[in-house]
Order: C-alpha cells, then sequence, then structure tokens
C-alpha cells in the first residue's frame, strides 16, 4: 500500500510537470501551514491561505528562502487570528 506521504509526493510532482513548474518551496511546510490555517482559523481557510502564499511568492518572484519566510508570517497570523 502507498503511504499518503509519497501519493502526496507524487500528487505534487506530477502537478508541477503539468504545470511546467519547478517550485523551490518545502511541501511539507505548506501542509503544515495548511493544517495550522484549518484549525486556527476554519477549515476552508487551509487552501485559501496555502493559495495566498503562493501567490505572494509569485508575485514577488519568491523561492526558497522568501518563501519559507512567506509561510512563516502566514502561520503567525493564522496562529494569531482571531
Amino acid at each position: 500500500m502507498t503511504s499518503t506521504d509519497e501519493v502526496l509526493r507524487r500528487w505534487w510532482d506530477a502537478l508541477a510537470a503539468e504545470l511546467g513548474i519547478e517550485p523551490d518551496a518545502d511541501p511539507e511546510a505548506l501542509l503544515d501551514l495548511a493544517g495550522t490555517a484549518a484549525h486556527s482559523v476554519v477549515r476552508p481557510a487551509a487552501p485559501l491561505t496555502t493559495f495566498l502564499v503562493g501567490f505572494a511568492a509569485g508575485r514577488a518572484g519568491a523561492g526558497g528562502a522568501e518563501l519559507a519566510a512567506l509561510v512563516e508570517r502566514a502561520e503567525r497570523a493564522a496562529e494569531d487570528f482571531g
């Protein structure tokens, strides 16, 4: 049986290839962020949060360390929300 982690890694790779991108991002950090948003805000905040971080990263041309910093900012914002 395939583990969830393996499926998610395969999906990450397949979707990145489909979109013609090579993201310099940590999928685990994004999943953690989604979990924080889901539990600290409301469940539907998870995809919205990760989208907004990705959008901000894309607009800024951020990758690697810059993207990690955006993820950290979003984590804190979700934890401090409400």
